[in-house]
Order: C-alpha cells, then sequence, then structure tokens
C-alpha cells in the first residue's frame, strides 16, 4: 500500500494489522492507548483520524467506536500474513542439476515452526538415502539458504556444478565426506572444490494422503 505514514501512524496500522485475528472486539482509543504505551488519548486520536483520511481505518460513530481497519486494508492484511509462509519450492532434490538453474519455482505454505527467520526453500526428496534420518521418498525438506554447513548437519551439496544431493557433512582438511543413512550406501568423499554447500536442512513435511 503507497501511502505515506508517519512512524507512529504506521506502528498504529502495523499493530491493527498483525493483531487482526486477536481481537474479539476491536479495541477502543484507551486499549490502543495502553497497547503501545502511549499516554495522550488526544494525540492517539489524532493519528486515528488521520488514518482515517488515509483510508486504512473506518470512522468511528456511535454504533462503532471500537478502532478497526477498512474492508480493503483487512484483506491486504490477511494477503500478506499467507504470503509470510509461503517457501519457494525448488524442485526435487536428485533431479540431477543444479537448483540455481531451476527457474520460476512454485510456492508451498510453510509454518514458522519449519522454518528459520532466513531465505528458505523447499526440496521434495526422490530416493532412499536418508531414510535412517525418517527422510523418505516424497517428503518435502525445508532448507536455509547458505553456503556453509556445521559437521554433522544434514545440507544440501552440489557436487561438480551437477548433480544435487541432500546428506550429512564431513569436513576435514582437504576433503568432505557426504554421509548417507541408509545402511545399504556408502559415503562419498570428494575434494573441497567439489563441493559446494547450498543449504542446511531445517524442517521436514510429509503428506499421507
Amino acid at each position: 500500500m503507497n501511502i505515506s505514514l508517519t512512524r507512529r501512524q504506521q506502528e498504529i496500522y502495523d499493530y491493527l494489522k498483525d493483531n487482526l485475528d486477536q481481537f474479539d472486539q476491536p479495541p477502543t482509543l484507551n486499549e490502543l492507548c495502553d497497547a503501545l504505551g502511549l499516554s495522550s488519548r488526544g494525540s492517539m486520536h489524532k493519528q486515528i483520524h488521520a488514518l482515517v483520511n488515509a483510508g486504512l481505518i473506518e470512522p468511528m460513530n456511535n454504533q462503532r467506536r471500537g478502532i478497526r481497519l477498512t474492508a480493503q486494508a483487512s484483506a491486504e492484511a490477511a494477503n500478506d500474513s499467507d504470503n509470510a509462509n509461503q517457501v519457494p519450492m525448488m524442485g526435487y532434490i536428485a533431479a540431477g542439476r543444479p537448483i540455481e538453474a531451476i527457474e520460476n519455482p512454485e510456492s508451498l505454505e510453510v509454518p514458522p515452526t519449519l522454518r528459520s527467520d532466513k531465505p528458505c526453500y523447499v526440496l521434495q526428496v526422490k530416493g532412499e538415502s536418508m531414510i535412517d534420518e525418517g527422510i523418505l521418498d516424497g517428503d518435502w525438506v525445508v532448507i536455509e539458504q547458505k553456503n556453509t554447513a556445521r559437521n554433522g548437519e544434514i545440507v544440501v551439496a552440489l557436487v561438480e556444478n551437477s548433480d544435487a544431493t541432500l546428506k550429512r557433512i564431513e569436513q576435514k582438511p582437504g576433503e568432505v565426506i557426504l554421509h548417507p543413512a541408509n545402511e545399504t550406501m556408502q559415503p562419498m568423499h570428494f575434494h573441497p572444490d567439489q563441493v559446494k554447500i547450498q543449504g542446511v536442512l531445517v524442517g521436514q513435511m510429509r503428506s499421507y494422503r
């Protein structure tokens, strides 16, 4: 919404928008003052009047005393909330091509508890190389985008700029070892120049349908 607001007006608008689903009844001026730590009811009334003029808040009258967003502002706030949980679905972890080469990704809704506050993306697992870690064929893994990892973390590793794989990483001087979690498979050994870390596993999703 391209409307110029003062810092205080933006604070009031953001509070109403972020707490849209928390109100049993729209807050009164006094309740809004208490929530935002304002001592002057008159100052709050002035800010609310400016937000009414901006088309973000409905005018108050004898029947409608609570402070509420307009229908359009409410819809945009709800849309912003939905978009906040959208994470790009970049493809399949065993697709055999660099992740960064996949264009026009779709999006999946990922709860905040299954991702970090850093940029993340989703991949769908193909194969059984990580089944002993409970990561099964068809699962979706949530990956925090980063190019470094600690030993023991499960990473998306790009090998020789060609194949992306999900493995537990071990880094030694002059060697990177990618460990599968399947007793029928052997660890893979590479020179550090052959492996690029593209992210670290932070969450996992599964459908039983």
